[in-house]
């Protein structure tokens, strides 16, 4: 997973794409990372690279369209990168089978975008594209909510990580993760665990809760000493992106760091919980 090499950022000119762009900036120059821009459009860009509806039906069309929005990004990347090398890409086709196919062709360790959320129903959905790349890619995701993005000042360089823990085979993997971005950028790593006990009206749960986070604790506990990391654990009982957004506030979070459910076959209690972690979180989530 680290360090980052191939680093690469969807571009699609919103406002919460725009406030992304500092984020990567940052990335490539800790890691010296090369960067991939892809931009994925929709039949509806012919119609506007084109005055001519006679042109439409020229084969050689639509790679005059690809080259147009291929020149968009160029400008986009030497207005927002200057002085760094860039691949553009830009492709035909649904957003989120774009990005996945480019990130898979240029071997991407890292994809960054913000995620959309439009309409009544906002709070309880993510955009359908970073819901897709979420649950399709094989790779690290960086995301964070647009409207948090753009409304707030950056909080860069990272100086409180938080890594959230499910009690699973992938908990080394994402605790290393984490680890490595708090020594690349000297910040504090507090760790979480949270456990979503069933509420009961007339049943005394209390020593089952118990029970849960003691060994929960003490699992955690014994492989971050495995792994030689010093950071304080919290394992509490809470809905779970309640409790990571409320411990992420609590720690003053640059950044959530969690997993994604390598096997995702197999939900597991983050993987299920992780497009409200990503809906709910104050700072960026990066997803291992």
């Amino acid at each position: 997973m680290l360090p980052f090499r191939q680093v690469l950022l969807p571009i699609d000119y919103s406002e919460p794409c725009l406030a992304v762009v500092p984020y990567a900036q940052d990335i490539l120059h800790r890691f010296d990372a090369e960067l991939t821009l892809v931009h994925a459009y929709g039949p509806l860009a012919a119609a506007v690279v084109s005055g001519n509806q006679e042109e439409l039906i020229n084969p050689d069309f639509p790679a005059q369209v690809r080259e147009a929005e291929k020149e968009r990004l160029h400008l986009f990347s030497e207005h927002m990168f200057r002085g760094r090398h860039v691949e553009v890409v830009a492709e035909l086709g649904e957003p989120g089978c774009v990005i996945q196919k480019v990130a898979q062709e240029q071997e991407a360790d890292l994809i960054m975008l913000a995620t959309h959320g439009h309409g009544p129903v906002r709070r309880f959905l993510l955009g359908s594209v970073t819901a897709k790349v979420l649950h399709d890619a094989t790779t690290v995701v960086w995301t964070g909510i647009g409207s948090a993005l753009t409304e707030h000042v950056p909080g860069m360089p990272y100086r409180s990580i938080l890594c959230a823990l499910a009690d699973t085979n992938e908990a080394e993997a994402v605790l290393r993760g984490a680890a490595r971005l708090a020594e690349t950028y000297d910040a504090r790593l507090s760790l979480l665990h949270v456990i979503q006990t069933p509420a009961a009206a007339r049943v005394d749960l209390s020593p089952y809760k118990k029970a849960l986070i003691d060994a929960a604790y003490n699992h955690l506990r014994d492989l971050k000493q495995e792994l030689d990391i010093a950071a304080p654990l919290t394992v509490i009982d809470a809905p779970v992106a309640e409790g990571v957004r409320s411990e992420a506030l609590r720690r003053k979070a640059d950044l959530v760091v969690t997993g994604r459910g390598r096997c995702q076959s197999a939900i597991t209690s983050l993987w299920s919980h992780l497009y409200s972690i990503v809906r709910e979180s104050p700072c960026p989530v990066v997803s291992i």
